[in-house]
């Protein structure tokens, strides 16, 4: 059982947004070329419905290339004036760099897998990430608006305690920590019976379980026809320091 939001409810996410405030958009998409960049696309295009007929250029790479130069490149050319990112974090931050380099100003849309500030953002630049929107569901750890949120407060003692070289603008550490209280907690379910079976049943038996790093709204939910543990994401935009949520949850999970 996945713990990250699966890659289509995030692509549908992104494919609803665009199809309700972009209605005139022209979209481009780059996409790696195995499973996770494929179900990404198919849920874009789910969550676009009749919108779908607005993408008009699609690129890959593999995770074997130098860089992406050249498929940015194509997206360009072809007038899109939205930019789907579904990259991992190297050739995430190479494409937000070659976007701002040769002059290209879509609406961008940067797959979560790849939108930690400190291990992507900052490399490509903090100029040239302003603006571009993301899928998120836990606090981000650069945002000052955490500093005193007291799951925020424990994290940090955590880290100091226990991996203090680690970075707190990385995000993957949040996540980490997010997954490990997921875990305990289904173990607490399980109690003395830690079989295998029963492993499984209790992470499937996960009820409004709301871990304190969680974004305000968003609870994990499993069942046991019901693998995924998130149904809702919020959007978020990248404003030259943090993400800063743009409004309310956004569900689609029917399209994941």
């Amino acid at each position: 059982m996945g713990y990250n939001p699966s890659y289509r409810l995030e692509g549908a996410t992104y494919g609803k947004y665009i199809a309700a405030n972009q209605p005139t958009s022209k979209i481009a998409v780059l996409y790696q070329n195995d499973d996770y960049g494929k179900d990404m696309l198919k849920g874009l295009k789910d969550g676009l419905g009749t919108k779908v007929k607005d993408v008009v250029a699609e690129a890959t790479y593999e995770v074997s290339d130098a860089t992406i130069d050249s498929q940015i490149a194509t997206l360009q050319a072809s007038g899109a004036d939205t930019f789907v990112n579904v990259t991992t974090p190297k050739f995430a931050a190479q494409a937000i760099r070659k976007v701002y380099d040769i002059g290209w100003k879509p609406m961008q849309y940067l797959s979560n897998v790849a939108a930690s500030v400190g291990s992507v953002l900052t490399p490509a630049g903090l100029d040239k990430s302003i603006g571009i929107n993301t899928v998120g569901y836990f606090k981000d750890p650069t945002d000052k608006q955490w500093d005193d949120d007291p799951a925020m407060k424990e994290w940090r003692a955590f880290m100091k305690q226990y991996v203090p070289d680690a970075s707190l603008t990385d995000a993957s550490n949040t996540y980490a920590y997010l997954a490990a209280e997921t875990l305990v907690q289904v173990l607490k379910q399980c109690g003395d019976d830690l079989t295998r079976a029963n492993v499984m049943k209790e992470a499937a038996n996960l009820k409004g379980f709301a871990p304190g790093l969680l974004l305000p709204g968003i609870t994990l939910d499993t069942g046991p026809n019901d693998y995924f543990p998130f149904d809702k994401l919020v959007l978020a935009r990248f404003d030259g320091t943090t993400w800063a949520p743009t409004g309310a949850g956004l569900s689609a999970r029917s399209l994941r």
